[in-house]
């Protein structure tokens, strides 16, 4: 019991964990502020619904090895969305 118990402590923690690690929002003038270097731009899919978008942005931003984006750009159509973002470390 006690394993199993430990290894679901171990599941909660490691995603709560993987949260913390990826990359965050910010607005244009608090990454001016910052001095951050930019790394690169990302792009939504073109067929993200609307909640999925800054998810999938800060997704692309850590596979760039970024720490922070800036979205630059956003259109909707229908149900879905395109955004693009700057990624900064």
């Amino acid at each position: 019991m006690k394993l199993v118990t430990g290894i679901v402590a171990s599941l909660v923690i490691g995603s709560l964990s993987f949260g913390a690690f990826a990359a965050k929002e910010l607005q244009r003038d608090e990454a001016k502020k910052m001095n951050l270097t930019k790394v690169g731009d990302v792009s939504t899919s073109d067929k993200t619904a609307p909640m999925d978008a800054k998810k999938e942005l800060s997704q692309k931003a850590d596979e760039m090895g970024g720490t922070y984006y800036v979205i630059t750009s956003g259109t909707q159509n229908e149900k879905d969305i395109r955004a693009t973002a700057e990624v900064f470390k």
